[in-house]
């Protein structure tokens, strides 16, 4: 007769325990992925070396751009001589440039995303003939590249007589397919219907229902798309290049370009240093896009994320 010996197993807890007082299983532990960490160390390096070389070069002069090692500091840095020397070239043009570049930016910025709310929020919640149609329209919109419109807007604004003044170059930047379909996503959850008819029933117009109900729960995806109208204007170099003739009404990218040809060909202006403030010129250009990033990241994420998922 074979005799079975029972197997140990672990004391459960009586029933009549509260949850509390029950045992707890241990948790997992995480694993980690070697070749993962390896890719993001490579994607990590990607995107900061080249910042980091621009911190690096604006330390250095002209000549010690070419007989230093790239990625790390001459024996005598001159990072505020160099932006010294930035500031007054040419009588103090590159602060004209740089507050040329804020003013566009910023009013671009602005303008872009309450065109935005308001076409996105009326793509959301109301309903009209060639509805479907226009926001297909838009979408269309979205693939086509701006560089190929450079050439008719140019044709258009100079019959308007508008080429060679700064709103060449805002005018064009308030229109932004991609914000208005974020917009239109982000609405139709934002937004909810009942609080528009409770609004209506209290005797609320349209206009008045969008400006003091309807953008504060847009304020979100509305910094997300000031974020990125900033960004491209910021960095829009083709269209100013061929709207602007007057060197005082450049934005930073043209400036610099400028000087750039300078530096390269020895034009009028230039200086044994020109490349030198280049560098420094374009460090100094990416300082305020990452400050302001910064500031709306919090926002630019939480409009991501409530616009992206349904709720």
């Amino acid at each position: 007769m074979t005799t079975v010996t029972p197997t140990a197993s672990a004391p459960s807890a009586p029933k009549g325990l509260p949850a509390e007082a029950r045992p707890r299983r241990r948790p997992s532990a995480r694993r980690r992925s070697t070749p993962l960490t390896i890719a993001m160390l490579a994607v990590l390096a990607y995107f900061l070396l080249p910042l980091f070389w621009l911190l690096v070069a604006s330390t250095k002069s002209t000549q010690d751009l070419f007989n230093t090692f790239g990625l790390w500091f001459s024996h005598a840095p001159q990072l505020l001589s160099n932006i010294r020397a930035t500031f007054t070239q040419d009588d103090g043009v590159f602060g004209r440039w740089l507050l040329n570049t804020v003013l566009y930016a910023g009013v671009s910025a602005l303008g872009a995303a309450l065109l935005a709310a308001a076409a996105g929020y009326g793509f959301a919640k109301y309903r009209f003939r060639g509805h479907g149609a226009a926001f297909n329209l838009v979408l269309g919109a979205i693939m086509i590249p701006t560089t190929a419109l450079a050439i008719p807007t140019y044709l258009l604004f100079a019959k308007a007589g508008l080429v060679n003044t700064p709103w060449a170059v805002i005018l064009p930047s308030l229109i932004s397919p991609f914000g208005l379909y974020l917009m239109r996503i982000y609405a139709e959850d934002a937004v909810p219907d009942s609080l528009i008819e409770a609004a209506r029933m209290d005797g609320a117009g349209e206009l008045r229902i969008f400006t003091t109900i309807a953008l504060r729960l847009l304020a979100p995806g509305l910094v997300t798309v000031i974020l990125f109208t900033l960004v491209a204007t910021w960095n829009n170099y083709f269209l100013p290049l061929i709207m602007l003739n007057d060197p005082n009404l450049y934005p930073i990218t043209v400036g610099l370009s400028r000087w750039a040809d300078q530096a390269q060909n020895g034009g009028a202006g230039a200086s044994s240093d020109m490349l030198a403030l280049v560098v420094t010129g374009s460090l100094i250009s990416i300082i305020p896009l990452v400050l302001a990033f910064l500031m709306l990241q919090r926002y630019w994420q939480s409009g991501l994320a409530t616009g992206g998922v349904k709720q």
